[in-house]
């Protein structure tokens, strides 16, 4: 208590030393938390239920696809895949026939968009929402605001959001787009979910809604709708229990019914992914993403508040000989330090606590506007990440106070007061050890990003690289500060006269004092040289690479999202088109001949389904065996690194869960990022979750301007939307940078931490001169001399930081740069040396003034 108590006293007159503590402890656990917060967040994927809330369980297909079963060489892994999988409409009776089960409401979703009324212009629409059967409309639940149920194929039922948006109210006539089509249809009601379902939806009659879904196709032997038609397969079996039934039971017994059907029954929460299926596939992305800016701003966290701890406690030393030499022992002293520690660092962590929070939750709006994770993701963050940040910056607050005390602490009263007066001694086996350790680490991970990586995931490596080096720099950084500091001192005291000069002697004689200064530079400019110029680099890379892969000179999409394959004939035959090609994406994977899963890695190849008459002149693909024009029924073109020729026959898992057995007909050398599968596109569409064409490309004849021509069809055909050459590359560089700046947006983050530690300890280590300052004017300097004086040190500081910085930025963009670009220099801007030269004067000059406001005999008698 006597050691506390006395802490509590000693915060009272060290407010500036203490207050930089905080800053540190603040900042840096209120971050480490929002990361925490993101990664809890990621790892629970709560998904709530909204339109199918009043669904006990929700059968979908099961999207999990194991790469390597029975693989004893290689760890069993499952990914989700791409697209959603459909459901056999039969298992909706197998259900049915289940003790404990009232209803089952086969479910079928979607696009559709709700043009500008029946004359308007044909492609503005009023935001995409999801079609639905009127059937399933009451388990959200939905009920009619106006008018009635959707009857016939032309009727449909607006939620009120999208009624409101469209200015249609019932018996209004509307056009809508889905399915690559579009007609008109009477608004019958206007329908308002009870709970607070996010979602616009669009309701048709049962019958309509399965066959825009193209939900009447298939196998399964049919279950038919109140229009007459035959549902032959849904996206989702929603399962109502009874009231009585004991729902894990139940749940149980479902899946005993469904055993051997590739399905999933989902219950809780979970019942949210038949809604959001993409919050499945993006959490790992979620997780992956906090967890790398995560680790790092830990690192970084850890880092600065161990500096500033180590710089506070350093500036003490006189204090705590003077306290040895008046009888204090080692262990009170270490005591009154981890108590004072403890006082700022509780402090600091409940305080961070609401902005981390806020923080975390800000972050993660952004996250799911740039489509990281899913909108419908429950943002959570309990109270393990608290702990767990409180408790790794606590234990490093204390430690770092204790490491920087620990001369003064352990040395003998009297030798302690004489050495105190100083230069502290910075070489120790440990410290050495460490640095070893840590630049060996970053060598480690440059070799393996220049030998091993290749392309964008050379990125993968950077954060980890550059926070080795620039911690293996810092262990060293009074070495590396006094050789830089002796190279400087010829050039500055020529170009500076008298206060340069003095400078440069002060910087020699205080190496120690002035690497402290040193090293948050050093960490600010390291860190944000090279994960900004990672981004702008990796930007840079993908932009050039679809510039060279774009052979389309202009390019046609719907308002639904999808295209009728017959549009391509017709674009085919307008004058002045060389070739036309249907367009559509996904991602599957090669199997193995044994059976025994993927032989593509965990990512999956890209899929990309093409027109055999227009894929050669669309595409910027070089065949090197056989031909594009091939590409007609089960046939497939590959990369050449995919390791097949011509005329193999291998068997490729697609993005809805089922395989298709194809024949190489082509390979080609792919320009830089476009490494892909070419199918034909009508047989990967069916297999897509839209079921059809996303695009169509068209490529102009010499000399010819097809845009009008275009126009004029888009014109004829309500939904259609026409995009030139130039509108492509705008549109795709501003997706590029949407999905770069989420990066931006983290990095940033703990740059300005880390920029904040800049000013924290320039700001105390020069505030904690006071003493020397009131001695030079005592001996005739003027307050316009010393400020000259703190201003070559402050550029000083700023040089020598940008200079290790840039060489721990290094360790990473030269490798990452070589692997991705071929290249030795990343691209970048230049922003960032200003901005620390800014910083570093800044926090040397607002507190030195404010130093030199204090009476010269005052300030001399005065330790800080």
């Amino acid at each position: 208590m006597d050691m506390m108590r006395l802490a509590l006293r000693t915060l009272r007159f060290r407010k500036g030393g203490f207050l930089a503590t905080f800053v540190a402890l603040f900042f840096g656990t209120a971050i480490v938390l929002a990361c925490g917060g993101l990664l809890e967040t990621g790892i629970r994927n709560n998904v709530p239920p909204e339109r199918l809330a009043g669904a006990s369980l929700v059968v979908v297909g099961d999207r999990s696809y194991e790469l390597h079963p029975g693989d004893h060489e290689e760890k069993s892994e499952r990914v989700v895949l791409a697209e959603s999988v459909p459901l056999d409409a039969a298992l909706a009776g197998k259900v049915r026939g289940v003790a404990g089960v009232e209803r089952v409401v086969g479910d079928v979703t979607f696009a559709a968009t709700v043009l500008d009324g029946a004359a308007g212009p044909p492609a503005q629409g009023h935001g995409r929402a999801q079609g639905h059967g009127w059937g399933s409309a009451g388990l959200a639940p939905y009920v009619l605001e106006r008018g009635s149920a959707p009857v016939g194929a032309r009727q449909v039922v607006l939620d009120a959001a999208t009624a409101a948006k469209s200015g249609a109210g019932v018996g209004d006539s509307v056009r809508i787009a889905a399915r690559g089509e579009t007609a008109s249809y009477k608004v019958s009601g206007v329908a308002r979910a009870r709970g607070a379902a996010g979602q616009r939806a669009v309701f048709f009659s049962d019958g309509e809604a399965v066959r825009l879904a193209g939900a009447d196709l298939g196998s399964a032997a049919g279950v038919p709708t109140a229009e007459g038609g035959v549902a032959r397969r849904f996206d989702a079996l929603a399962v109502v229990a009874r009231p009585d039934a004991a729902l894990p039971q139940v749940k149980a017994d479902v899946t005993r019914a469904l055993a051997g059907s590739p399905v999933t029954v989902l219950s809780g929460d979970d019942r949210g992914f038949a809604e959001y299926p993409t919050a499945m596939e993006r959490r790992e992305d979620l997780i992956s993403l906090s967890a790398v800016f995560g680790g790092m701003a830990v690192m970084v966290a850890l880092f600065v508040t161990a500096g500033t701890m180590a710089l506070s406690a350093a500036q003490r030393r006189r204090e705590l000989a003077l306290m040895r030499a008046i009888g204090a022992t080692p262990r009170q002293l270490r005591r009154m330090l981890v108590a004072e520690t403890l006082v700022i660092a509780v402090a600091a962590a409940l305080l961070a606590w609401l902005p981390g929070q806020w923080l975390g939750e800000a972050l993660f709006e952004r996250l799911a506007a740039s489509g990281v994770t899913a909108e419908a993701v429950e943002f959570s963050q309990g109270w393990i990440p608290l702990a767990a940040a409180g408790g790794a910056v606590l234990v490093t607050a204390v430690g770092a106070g204790l490491i920087g005390a620990r001369r003064a602490v352990r040395t003998r009263p009297t030798e302690a007061l004489a050495d105190a007066a100083l230069q502290q001694r910075w070489v120790s086996t440990i410290r050495l050890l460490f640095a070893v350790l840590f630049l060996g680490g970053a060598t480690a991970l440059a070799i393996v990003t220049w030998t091993v990586m290749e392309g964008p995931a050379a990125a993968s490596t950077a954060g980890p690289t550059v926070i080795c080096a620039a911690i293996g720099l810092a262990l060293i950084a009074p070495a590396l500060t006094k050789v830089c500091a002796v190279l400087l001192h010829w050039p500055v005291s020529a170009l500076t006269g008298t206060s340069g000069r003095l400078a440069m002697l002060n910087s020699r004689a205080r190496t120690v004092q002035v690497a402290a200064s040193v090293t948050p530079v050093m960490l600010a400019v390291g860190v944000a040289t090279a994960n900004l110029y990672v981004q702008t680099t990796s930007a840079d890379l993908v932009e050039r690479a679809f510039n060279e892969n774009l052979r389309a000179d202009a390019v046609l999409t719907s308002a639904s999202g999808t295209l009728a394959p017959s549009l391509v004939d017709q674009v085919r035959a307008l004058p002045g088109i060389a070739a036309a090609s249907a367009y559509v994406t996904s991602t599957g994977f090669i199997e193995r001949g044994d059976g025994r899963g993927a032989e593509t890695g965990d990512d999956g190849l890209p899929l990309q389904g093409v027109s055999a008459a227009g894929a050669a002149g669309t595409s910027a693909a070089t065949v090197t065996a056989g031909s594009l024009g091939a590409l007609r029924g089960d046939a497939v073109a590959l990369p050449e690194g995919a390791g097949h020729k011509v005329g193999e026959t291998l068997t490729l898992r697609l993005g809805d869960n089922s395989t298709a057995r194809v024949r190489v007909v082509a390979t080609y050398r792919p320009k830089a990022g476009s490494e892909a599968a070419l199918l034909p596109a009508e047989l990967l569409a069916p297999h897509t979750t839209g079921g059809l064409p996303q695009q169509i490309l068209v490529r102009a004849e010499p000399g010819a301007d097809v845009t009008g021509t275009l126009g004029q069809l888009a014109a004829r055909t309500p939904g259609l939307t026409v995009a030139d050459r130039d509108a492509l590359i705008a549109a795709h560089a501003e997706d590029t940078k949407t999905q770069a700046w989420i990066n931006y947006l983290m990095v940033g983050m703990i740059v300005a931490y880390t920029a904040i530690s800049v000013v924290n300890s320039l700001a105390t280590a020069t505030g904690g001169r006071r003493r020397e300052f009131g001695l030079q004017r005592l001996t005739g300097a003027t307050r316009a001399q010393v400020m000259r004086m703190l201003t070559v040190e402050g550029v000083v500081v700023a040089v020598i930081g940008v200079l290790l910085g840039t060489a721990a930025a290094a360790t990473t963009l030269v490798p990452f740069a070589h692997a991705a670009a071929d290249s030795w220099l990343p691209s970048g801007p230049l922003w960032i040396y200003g901005t620390a030269l800014t910083l570093a004067l800044s926090a040397t000059l607002v507190p030195a003034w404010r130093a030199l406001r204090v009476l010269p005999v005052r300030a001399a008698r005065t330790e800080s």
